[in-house]
């Protein structure tokens, strides 16, 4: 007996597991190597994940909700995610 997940969810969770995937491999890369600068290194590179995949899961949620929100409120949610980045990029 299989359950059906829809795409778009699939595909947002997957997304996730693939970045939690590479958060705990980069821990244990911090404790393998067990030096400040390496640890430092490892978590720059981590600044770049994060934003990436909140980026994708966001455009595919969007891509999934097109056809049943309406315009003004899709408007609402794309302002939404713009604001969170210009704050992120304020700070």
């Amino acid at each position: 007996m299989f359950f059906i997940f829809d795409k778009i969810v699939f595909s947002m969770a997957a997304m996730r597991f693939l970045s939690a995937t590479i958060e705990f491999t980069a821990a244990i890369l911090m404790l393998h190597f067990n030096k400040v600068e390496t640890a430092f290194k490892i978590n720059a590179v981590l600044a770049m994940v994060g934003p990436t995949v909140l980026i994708i899961v966001t455009t595919l949620g969007l891509v999934g909700l097109a056809g049943k929100v309406s315009f003004p409120g899709m408007a609402a949610i794309m302002l939404g995610v713009t604001l969170i980045f210009l704050g992120i990029n304020k700070l």
